[in-house]
């Protein structure tokens, strides 16, 4: 078990309540990368740190929000984007949805994913 980093700013966990403000506004100063995973999805846990990892690559110039779909009324935000599986990543740019994946993935794939939809 590797020690367990602080998380940085640019990577926060957010829910029904404070998404508009933290993923759909932000994401007009920012681009943001949402990560909507579950507990007792395998492939969620092999992509969170893959994702953060990028994140940090980023240094700050990309958001990294997290939904934990099983928490509170979070299903809600899945049903909002009409999402099927987890892990889906959404990416935000400019209030809007610019591009989406579905399961794991490697980080070279989701670095290629953020340069192809604008994000880098």
């Amino acid at each position: 078990m590797h020690a367990h980093h602080p998380q940085p700013d640019f990577i926060f966990d957010v829910d029904l309540e404070d998404f508009d403000a933290r993923v759909i506004e932000a994401s007009k100063i920012k681009p943001v990368i949402v990560d909507f995973w579950a507990d007792w999805c395998p492939p969620c846990r092999a992509l969170t740190p893959v994702l953060e990892r990028v994140a940090r690559a980023f240094e700050g110039r990309l958001l990294l929000a997290k939904v934990e779909v099983d928490e509170g009324a979070n299903m809600k935000l899945a049903g909002r984007y009409g999402l099927k599986g987890f892990p889906t990543v959404l990416l935000f740019i400019g209030g809007e949805i610019k591009g989406r994946f579905s399961g794991a993935r490697a980080e070279h794939w989701v670095r290629d994913f953020l340069e192809e939809h604008g994000a880098s």
